[in-house]
């Protein structure tokens, strides 16, 4: 086999999906206006259907859909014609996936889609296929090339399939009105949901747990505080009350200058004006703002209060970023 066959294969095809993507964005056909109307205003659940190929483009769409608002699932025509359609209601609707509009399993459903008055659209590239003239609305997806060299393996129709689906979600997520805290609602699990979910509050260390000393302290009591507590900043309290801080950079800084850290008091040279945020905050942006003024941990607030710290190490070590 030729050198750099798979790369030139692999290239031609994404270049052929790449065209009919571009194609069926400026083409006649592509005209959501409808769908996308009728989905919007539907007061069930979505739920979306289709076989082969046409059925894993139908869960993915599925799946984005649940994922930015609109309710939706993937419901299996087989497994819908053998009691799964009982799940489906008349305030549902359903879309049904079929590259030629003749997939005998869907064609089975039409007459208890229709006898149950549930509300059907389609996408097809044969607006004049039995599913499509049984849809209330329909789009026609029709490429002039699969990337297939044989032009029969579904390809660059699925792909411009996938994306029109993501299209209508991102129409009805706009629509909606969704936001990034509505889509952490949908997303708990893995680095995603602890970005969009993990607060300041979560990570931080409570003041009870922090290393704290008075500023009438020496250098010396507090690295003993820091170390006991294993913090890199430590808060300075004038009686009840954090008027600074002294990290641990500030540490090194006034060891190269040969101090004598038992004589001299962290009111000398702690730092009065230090960086806040509110516990309300979410953990990604205390990183940002650590990052933007290149420092290691925050002070924490709450109601003017300072609760806590929370150190870049507390959001690593918690997978957020």
């Amino acid at each position: 086999m030729k050198r750099n066959i798979f790369q030139k294969e692999a290239k031609k095809a994404f270049l052929i999906e790449l065209d009919e993507l571009k194609a069926f964005s400026s083409s006649k056909n592509f005209n959501v206006e409808e769908i996308c109307q009728n989905l919007f205003n539907c007061k069930g659940k979505i739920f979306i259907t289709g076989v082969g190929k046409s059925g894993h483009i139908a869960n993915k769409i599925a799946a984005t859909l649940s994922s930015t608002g609109t309710p939706a699932f993937f419901i299996h025509p087989a497994e819908a014609l053998h009691g799964d359609l009982g799940m489906i209601e008349k305030k549902d609707s359903i879309l049904a996936i079929s590259k030629s509009g003749e997939s005998s399993e869907i064609c089975d459903l039409l007459p208890a889609i229709k006898l149950k008055k549930i509300s059907l659209y389609s996408i097809t590239e044969n607006k004049h296929s039995t599913i499509a003239k049984k849809s209330l609305t329909h789009v026609t997806v029709k490429v002039k090339k699969e990337a297939c060299p044989n032009n029969l393996a579904p390809t660059s129709s699925t792909t411009v399939t996938l994306a029109l689906g993501d299209a209508i979600a991102v129409a009805l997520l706009k629509a909606r009105g969704f936001s990034s805290e509505d889509f952490a609602k949908s997303h708990p699990g893995g680095k995603l949901g602890k970005k969009l979910t993990l607060s300041v509050k979560d990570l931080m260390t409570k003041i009870e747990m922090a290393a704290v000393v008075k500023e009438s302290d020496s250098i010396k009591e507090l690295i003993f505080e820091v170390s006991s507590k294993k913090q890199g900043l430590a808060l300075v309290k004038k009686k009840e009350k954090i008027v600074g801080v002294f990290s641990d950079g500030d540490l090194r800084r006034q060891l190269q200058k040969n101090i004598n850290i038992n004589e001299v008091k962290i009111s000398e040279v702690m730092t009065r004006k230090f960086k806040t945020i509110s516990s309300a905050k979410l953990a990604v942006e205390a990183a940002e703002k650590m990052n933007k003024h290149k420092i290691y941990s925050l002070v924490v607030e709450e109601n003017k209060d300072i609760v806590g710290v929370i150190a870049m190490h507390d959001i690593l070590e918690a997978n957020v970023l």
